[in-house]
């Protein structure tokens, strides 16, 4: 599945989130890090959403498939 993500420098490093997923988001010191890490909050908030799903009918929003980020664009700090 693909994300598009936005990021942005900061003091601290990069912070990091996903625009479809309201309230998805992550941090790290380096871009590298950021990155690997809003890929580890994308699959704890499927997850979840997964989780609080009454339809069990319905197709996971989970798949084998890897997560791949599709960056928005750069924001200047």
């Amino acid at each position: 599945m693909r994300y598009k993500v936005e990021l942005k420098q900061t003091d601290e490093g990069y912070s990091v989130w996903v625009p479809g997923l309201p309230g998805c988001w992550s941090q790290g010191q380096t871009e590298g890090e950021a990155l690997e890490n809003i890929k580890d909050a994308i699959k704890a908030y499927l997850e979840t959403v997964d989780e609080l799903s009454k339809d069990k009918e319905k197709e996971s929003l989970l798949s084998q498939e890897q997560i791949q980020l599709m960056p928005l664009q750069w924001l200047e700090s």
